[in-house]
């Protein structure tokens, strides 16, 4: 089975939903924040502050682009549709699928957008990220998961149908 790589914006449920699909699929799952963290040997918002957005998005692109894996499912970060090489690789390598969150759903859920480690510009508001961020989003998607107002079984129900993966 080819992979499944789940992208949205931070808050939007994927690497809980990844868990929880790649559990139910047989599959295993990847973190790719995770896999930044170990190469790093630091936490997001510490590479972020060291490095910068810049910096921590092209750190994020190589991390994504070197993924070599078959029948997982792949979280990504929120960020990784800036890199065109990660994005490029990922839809190669799988179904991109987007769980898509409405602002006010991805406003409620998010705290501290820096403990998150979300790369944010100076001055840059939620607001403007998520304008910014979603029509990347849509652009890479091969299939696109209206999550607002579901529950996580729900989502992961939604996922496995769509996908045509419904055992």
């Amino acid at each position: 089975m080819e992979n499944i790589i789940l992208i949205g914006m931070p808050g939007c449920g994927k690497s809980t939903v990844g868990v929880v699909l790649a559990k139910a699929l047989g599959m295993d799952f990847i973190d790719s924040d995770l896999l930044i963290q170990r190469r790093e040997g630091k936490r997001l918002a510490q590479i972020i502050e060291e490095m910068g957005d810049d910096g921590f998005r092209a750190i994020e692109n190589e991390v994504n682009a070197g993924i070599h894996a078959q029948g997982c499912v792949i979280a990504t970060g929120g960020s990784v549709i800036y890199g065109r090489e990660a994005m490029a690789h990922l839809r190669a390598i799988g179904t991109v699928v987007y769980l898509q969150l409405s602002y006010e759903q991805v406003k409620e859920r998010l705290g501290d957008l820096h403990a998150r480690g979300v790369t944010v510009k100076p001055g840059q508001t939620l607001r403007d990220l998520y304008n910014e961020r979603c029509p990347l989003y849509a652009s890479y998607a091969h299939v696109t998961i209206p999550c607002d107002g579901l529950r996580l079984r729900e989502v992961v129900a939604q996922l496995r149908q769509t996908l045509g993966l419904d055992a």
